[in-house]
């Protein structure tokens, strides 16, 4: 399952998975973010490679008005896939 909202401090909240069938219900809410955003993922269990395209695409829409996102939160196991991924210099990690 697969839970996302915006805390009162405006951060973007992930819980469950973020896979191929959750990527429809996150869409809208990264397609939103205009400014640099906290993306919260202290409760999130696992992220498939299309939930990775899915932050890399905001993440360059982003980068090219001078914003960005800022993940939190990261499990290890989480951290790991970014690192695998090629991702630890594209993303602020916090």
């Amino acid at each position: 399952m697969f839970e996302i909202h915006l805390d009162d401090s405006g951060a973007l909240v992930l819980h469950g998975r973020l896979d191929a069938a959750s990527v429809p219900k996150a869409r809208p809410f990264f397609d939103d973010i205009g400014t640099t955003c906290r993306i919260d993922f202290s409760n999130l269990d696992y992220i498939a490679s299309v939930g990775l395209g899915l932050l890399a695409a905001a993440q360059k829409r982003l980068m090219a008005n001078g914003e960005g996102l800022i993940l939190s939160g990261l499990n290890p196991h989480l951290r790991e896939v970014f690192s695998l991924a090629g991702f630890e210099g594209i993303f602020e990690f916090d």
